[in-house]
């Protein structure tokens, strides 16, 4: 009798605390999630770092830091643009000062956000034909364009 009421008491307890709700879309939202992670460090990197420093380049064979995020901007732009249905360029690549590449960052995020905000776990695997004629799915878009970030 004792262990019944101990079972019971447990089972009243634990109805009194709701569970915790499912999110919609568990897959897509952490997916998203790195995504707002990695653009935050990149913006506050390129918003940090000095105007005279954009030249910086810590070897003769890697590109300069300009052109490490001028490189980001025009590869999340054309990914982006892609899975939001009109691809385009920004050209950051011809950029070297640090507000117009500031500005083209920025440009490439609001793209990405778009297509970030468009990811389910429904439409994960929904394929998009690239330029080059390579199909990929949208969510293996997405993650190179954070791991093209990181």
């Amino acid at each position: 009798m004792k262990c019944r009421a101990i079972v019971i008491l447990i089972a009243a307890i634990a109805g009194a605390f709701p569970l915790p709700a499912q999110k919609a879309d568990p897959f897509s939202a952490e997916v998203k999630q790195m995504y707002d992670h990695v653009k935050s460090n990149l913006t506050k990197m390129a918003e940090k770092m000095p105007e005279d420093s954009y030249s910086f380049k810590p070897t003769a064979e890697t590109r300069t830091f300009a052109q490490i995020i001028g490189h980001v901007a025009d590869a999340q732009a054309r990914t982006c643009s892609t899975i939001n249905g009109a691809p385009k360029s920004l050209n950051a690549a011809s950029k070297t000062a640090k507000a117009e590449l500031l500005a083209t960052l920025k440009d490439s995020f609001s793209l990405c956000d778009q297509a970030f905000d468009s990811l389910t776990d429904a439409n994960a695997l929904e394929t998009f034909a690239l330029p080059q004629g390579q199909h990929h799915s949208r969510i293996g878009l997405l993650v190179m364009a954070i791991a093209l970030e990181a």
